[in-house]
């Protein structure tokens, strides 16, 4: 792959001032959000209680009290949203599935008005013109199942497959594109480790190693479910979000040693799965905290994929270092700009570098951005309109870097905005909005933002802006 900074074809007499060629005609461009961030009807139609309902009604878990209760009522706008998504060109949407409006207490009990809900959802989007790409799970487990251990347990590894069987076998009709869960890092050790979403826990290293290897293993009962029951053009995979690192400079010893820096730091979720164990390396670090792998776990957890979805937003520098590890990561300075989550660095170049790594180190031949935005606390409306130049800027830069990966070869088929509408934002409550449509969280009433408006432009002329 070309190391050059260059990322646009020549200008030529016949382009305007700064034109850049467009994106491949089957790149895909769409919007993502996910079920228990946007739907509301928390416990309508049989739809049982959730780790994150439960979570969300304890005291000082959630910014303001906030609770997923109603969120935008996503449940019963579902038409009047996919009639605002087809206004502005989307015809992607990646959604999630909740699974307690499926499995309510999370046995074997299938919740039919659940099935119901999510016909009539995808009967709208293909009147609107609007594909699905399913996530079968964003994070929102069935309370009982948390009770009983949650990821912890062997128990939520059965009875996600037998979740995963249920909607692949409801929906195959209408949902060729499927991804088995999002974000692994963000249920486990966030959940499990430090405590900060749902279920609120701070278990030991080994337990939460344990946690991580279950959801691996969950990954591979849905690969299995697409392949028996997804139907012919049924495709699969992982949304990762993975450690991101950018080279300080794109020299031979930068790139080599950023390219360490992410294999060591992914190798218990992309490592493990290439491999089909977990990498010598990385049983080394953990040592006595390895997860217990049953008997065919990795059968599953190796199963081969149909693409690779990342969820980036931000990175680490990297640079080559007289370390045993070859590398140092640089630390941030104070005065780094970043978006209102503290954790959101700007980094445009780790959305070039993230894929790129990803398909040296593992082969992945079909990738996605299944996530890419940032999120700001205070938006005001000025004369109807939020001019929120700064997610423009966000956007436009970030795209710019997915141009970039597809001109030196990066087998990016598409890139997915999160999010659609402002949301529920987990701990962040309703405070944090990451949406191109701005939401009145009074009145429900949507309005297209700026970014909006631009994004529409991009995915009308199919290029960067």
């Amino acid at each position: 792959m070309n190391t050059s900074m260059s990322s646009t074809s020549p200008t030529s007499a016949s382009q305007p001032f700064g034109y850049q060629s467009p994106f491949p005609p089957h790149f895909v461009l769409g919007v993502s959000a996910s079920a228990p961030q946007i739907e509301g009807a928390a416990f309508t139609d049989g739809k049982g209680f959730s780790n994150w309902d439960h979570f969300a009604r304890q005291p000082g878990t959630v910014l303001g009290g906030d609770t997923l209760d109603v969120a935008v009522d996503h449940y019963h706008r579902f038409d009047e949203d996919f009639a605002l998504m087809a206004s502005m060109g989307v015809r992607d949407y990646r959604l999630s599935i909740a699974w307690p409006r499926i499995h309510p207490d999370g046995g074997p009990t299938v919740n039919q008005a659940g099935i119901d809900f999510y016909h009539r959802l995808f009967a709208s989007m293909k009147r609107h013109g609007i594909t699905p790409w399913v996530t079968l799970f964003h994070w929102d487990l069935p309370l009982p199942l948390e009770a009983r251990g949650g990821w912890t347990s062997r128990e939520t590894v059965d009875a996600f497959g037998r979740y995963a069987e249920t909607v692949v076998k409801a929906f195959s009709g209408a949902v060729k594109h499927w991804i088995t869960l999002n974000e692994i890092r963000c249920f486990t050790v966030l959940a499990y480790g430090q405590g900060i979403k749902a279920p609120g826990r701070k278990e030991p290293e080994a337990v939460v190693n344990q946690t991580i290897h279950h959801a691996l293993v969950c990954h591979g009962l849905a690969v299995r479910a697409v392949r028996q029951w997804g139907g012919e053009g049924a495709r699969v995979g992982l949304t990762d979000n993975s450690d991101v690192c950018v080279p300080v400079t794109e020299t031979p010893a930068d790139i080599a040693a950023a390219t360490a820096w992410f294999r060591d730091r992914n190798a218990h979720i992309l490592g493990a799965m290439h491999a089909g164990h977990y990498p010598e390396h990385y049983l080394r670090r953990v040592g006595k905290a390895a997860p217990k792998v049953a008997e065919g776990d990795f059968a599953l957890i190796h199963l081969p994929t149909d693409f690779l979805g990342m969820n980036i937003y931000t990175g680490h520098y990297v640079r080559a270092a007289d370390t045993p590890d070859g590398y140092e990561t640089l630390a941030l300075p104070p005065a780094y700009p970043r978006a209102d989550p503290p954790w959101l660095h700007l980094m445009p170049q780790s959305i070039y570098w993230a894929p790129r790594l990803a398909h040296a180190l593992y082969g992945h031949s079909s990738l996605f951005i299944t996530e890419n935005g940032c999120g700001y606390d205070d938006e005001p409306m000025i004369k109807g309109e939020v001019q929120d130049l700064h997610r423009r800027e966000y956007l436009r830069s970030h795209l710019r870097e997915v141009h970039r990966a597809i001109a030196d070869g990066v087998p990016l088929d598409g890139y997915f905005c999160w999010s659609f509408i402002d949301n529920f934002e987990w701990e962040d409550g309703y405070r944090r909005r990451f949406g191109l449509v701005h939401c009145d969280y009074q009145t429900l009433k949507r309005t297209p933002k700026l970014s909006a408006r631009y994004y529409a432009q991009v995915i009308r002329e199919r290029r960067v802006l």
